[in-house]
């Protein structure tokens, strides 16, 4: 059996200097907000290239964090509408639900799966404050043109960027966490960077909002038993920024793995029963996920799972038509449908061996 994830081969890699680090974590007696905290902060706020990066309890608290401080800051205002990809996780849509916000639907680009910039200029209203880009399955959405609009008409840019750790835009030389006005990210184990646990971080280059969200990730807190504004419980725990301190120093390079096993499969899989990703071979994509496309999912996964094959399918409902967001459910999304119809994820992993890669191309070729 080739699983679709094998977390614990990822991090055994790493459990010699796991052990080692924990014990020094046991010993300090600081388990909430301590040293490693502020080392992973600094250290993840460098790799982004960005000036701050507050660390947070998970993804969707990042993202809800960075819309709830810029209405604390009064640069958004509760109701104002804020454009959204139709086919990203739910997680998306609910930071800014969440917030007090309005979730606008916009269609994709059916090619790259990325949030359209087309479509993004035909929703804008006088309603509409900010875009909430999801570079989706580890591909940077078109940032340029996206910040082209957003500063036309004088929007916030927020990256969703949890499937993006190290995606770099080429022609800027800067990567995701570092396009916008400020990037939420995931740390979930299965993510590039993965926690042992949750954990997120907010990264931003604009000091008021970083100081804002330090606040509010901590009961509204500036010193103990201090509390300046109405806040919450989100702080990244000690623990997981021991591992996460860790595993960046192996982010690079466990991304160029991805890059070449997604290269072995665009070059290798031959078959027009199955629709594979667009990639211009460049680092704005390191593929979180592998996403093909078939028209009939049953069949195609009935089939790997005859062949002893792992597999995810990100995601089987669209948000929209999610029972917990019913009140959307009459919007006419056909390329977010069709995605959502069409899409399945196989294995990639920086610990897959060529044996295992092999194996997925054949079996994939025979289907």
């Amino acid at each position: 059996m080739i699983p679709f994830l094998d977390v614990h081969k990822v991090n055994a890699r790493f459990e010699d200097e796991f052990n080692s680090k924990f014990k020094s974590f046991l010993n300090s007696g600081h388990y909430i907000l301590g040293s490693e905290v502020s080392s992973f902060e600094t250290n993840f706020a460098s790799y982004c290239g960005t000036t701050h990066c507050i660390g947070v309890a998970n993804g969707l608290d990042a993202l809800t964090l960075i819309f709830k401080s810029y209405i604390e800051l009064g640069k958004l205002q509760l109701n104002d509408e804020i454009l959204v990809p139709a086919n990203t996780y739910i997680a998306s849509i609910l930071s800014v639900i969440n917030a007090g916000l309005r979730p606008v639907f916009v269609e994709p680009d059916a090619a790259t799966f990325n949030i359209s910039p087309s479509e993004i200029e035909k929703q804008i209203t006088p309603q509409v404050k900010g875009i909430l880009v999801v570079h989706l399955y580890g591909q940077l959405a078109d940032m340029k043109r996206i910040n082209s609009i957003a500063k036309t008409h004088h929007l916030l840019v927020v990256e969703d960027a949890a499937q993006a750790h190290g995606a770099v835009a080429t022609s800027e030389g800067r990567k995701a966490g570092n396009l916008g006005d400020a990037a939420g990210f995931s740390f979930y184990p299965s993510k590039n960077l993965g926690a042992l646990g949750d954990a997120g971080a907010v990264t931003t280059n604009n000091t008021e909002l970083a100081e804002k969200i330090r606040l509010l990730r901590n009961y509204g807190s500036s010193k103990k038993y201090v509390n300046d504004t109405l806040g919450i419980n989100s702080r990244l725990d000690e623990l997981q920024a021991v591992f996460l301190n860790i595993k960046l120093r192996h982010l690079d390079e466990d991304n160029k793995i991805r890059r070449a096993i997604a290269k072995t499969y665009l070059n290798e899989i031959l078959n027009n029963k199955i629709e594979l990703p667009e990639y211009d071979n460049s680092e704005n994509h390191v593929f979180h996920v592998f996403v093909v496309r078939v028209q009939d999912r049953f069949a195609f996964t009935t089939y790997l799972d005859s062949q002893h094959i792992g597999y995810l399918i990100h995601y089987p409902i669209a948000p929209h038509k999610q029972k917990a967001l019913s009140i959307y459910k009459s919007l006419h999304l056909p390329v977010t449908d069709s995605i959502h119809e069409t899409v399945v994820s196989i294995p990639i992993s920086p610990v897959m061996t060529n044996e295992d890669v092999q194996t997925i191309i054949n079996a994939l070729n025979q289907y």
